[in-house]
């Protein structure tokens, strides 16, 4: 794990506090808060409330250098005082605090330290999100490697550690899981026989489930010793080992031919300077008659940097990218974009549930790790589903080909394979018979849309 940082608490001068103070009510909350409530207490013990009416929230900041910090970097600064306990919430929690801020911040002009930031990242992004294959491997092992017991504790069965795909916000987490995996099953047209690659096959949760319902030959390469490890010993205990297998390997090092490519959750580590490799690798190992799907958190914004306490804490080398981004480097590969589906709010449904379980089972994950790590990921999880509601995150479905007519030329063949996906195993037609449409389902896309 990185190393925390440690808060150096001692005051600042009496001569200080009453400019910061002016400047950060009057230039920021004064001016940012505009609807909800915020109450502040001081470290000398003064209140002072931003805003009016519901939700109310009210904090405490316990030093004056934390004050100053969130001044000048709140990106950084306000993740490492909660971690610390510089800044605790005294009415409503971590979230409330967030989703207020972010509610209001969603709306409001960047001020002028604010835009010299975000240009002062920009021009660094390059080296932030330089991920060649060794240092690949290690980014992910920080985040992936963590104990099995943490992510037992509030993911679902499956183990799917990324976007569920919601039809309402009253749905289980598991319902909404295996929704996720009908609808990439029913996008990619799986046919029984076919050799599907799964790029970042995390704890194997997908492929295993292609292999089972589809009857394909799934390949899983990750990067995770732990993940890998995982999904093999699964397929084993499955009796699923000769239909999935799951290997340690940077996909760039992958070779052969494949009908099917589907990656999860996996681009987002790319970095924005290997998208041209990472497509053109798509491409290359795409058979000519075959359909890839690429499924990414994005951003409807414009391109930014990667955001510095996620990139320090959580997900090193990690990158949120825009659709401006990625298109070029598709274009570039001459893959085509048959289809793209932008999902809104699914994530921030997704990880409400995760944060709500891990609330749950805090205890646990402190017996496990300590008081610093819970305080750590209950930030991330409250900030990753607050900046899903407020700062423009969305998650794109690519469905990619070589070919125009590689799948229908309408969304009206999805409900129908959905539907037989989620029918028990001992209503579906049998072997030979699944052999048969999948002959037949080779036929050009055109035609079956037309039938």
């Amino acid at each position: 794990m990185t190393e925390y940082f440690n808060i150096d608490s001692a005051p600042t001068s009496r001569l200080r506090r009453p400019r910061l103070s002016r400047w950060l009510f009057k230039g920021g909350l004064g001016s940012l808060i505009l609807r909800g409530t915020l109450t502040l207490r001081l470290p000398d013990g003064a209140i002072r409330r931003f805003g009016q009416g519901a939700p109310e929230i009210a904090i405490t900041i316990r030093d004056w250098r934390t004050l100053r910090r969130i001044a000048f970097n709140p990106d950084l600064a306000i993740g490492e005082a909660w971690m610390s306990g510089t800044l605790t919430v005294e009415h409503g929690d971590i979230y409330g605090f967030l989703d207020l801020c972010l509610s209001n911040t969603a709306t409001a002009p960047d001020y002028g330290l604010r835009r010299v930031q975000q240009r002062l990242r920009r021009l660094v992004r390059p080296l932030l999100m330089h991920n060649p294959i060794g240092k690949a491997q290690k980014n992910v092992a920080h985040h992936y490697d963590l104990s099995d017991d943490l992510y037992e504790l509030f993911l679902d069965p499956d183990r799917q550690y990324s976007c569920a795909y919601y039809a309402t916000p009253e749905d289980s987490l598991e319902d909404a899981q295996a929704r996720k995996m009908h609808h990439i099953a029913a996008k990619l047209r799986l046919a029984p026989g076919q050799k599907l690659l799964d790029i970042g096959s995390g704890w194997g949760g997908l492929g295993l489930s292609l292999a089972r319902k589809a009857d394909v030959d799934v390949t899983g390469v990750t990067l995770s010793i732990e993940q890998q490890k995982f999904a093999a010993a699964r397929a084993a205990r499955e009796g699923l080992s000769a239909r999935a297998r799951f290997v340690l390997r940077d996909y760039r090092e992958e070779a052969g031919r494949y009908d099917r490519i589907v990656s999860v959750g996996m681009f987002e580590h790319v970095g924005a300077g290997h998208y041209d490799e990472y497509f053109a690798k798509v491409a290359a190992l795409l058979k000519e008659d075959g359909v890839a799907m690429i499924h990414t958190i994005g951003s409807v914004g414009q391109p930014s940097a990667p955001h510095p306490w996620i990139r320090k804490y959580i997900f090193p080398g990690g990158y949120i990218p825009s659709l401006s981004e990625i298109a070029p480097a598709i274009e570039k590969s001459g893959l085509v974009i048959c289809d793209i589906e932008v999902l809104r709010l699914h994530y921030a449904e997704t990880l409400k549930a995760w944060r709500k379980r891990f609330m749950a089972r805090r205890d646990q994950v402190a017996a496990i790790y300590d008081e610093r790590f819970c305080r750590m990921w209950e930030f991330y999880l409250a900030a990753c589903e607050a900046g899903f509601r407020h700062n423009g995150l969305v998650v794109f479905q690519l469905l990619l080909a070589h070919r125009a007519d590689a799948v229908p030329l309408t969304r009206d063949y999805l409900a129908t394979a959905e539907t037989a996906l989620e029918r028990p195993q001992s209503e579906k037609e049998p072997a030979n018979a699944r052999r048969k449409s999948a002959r037949q389902a080779k036929k050009p896309a055109y035609s079956v849309a037309a039938e």
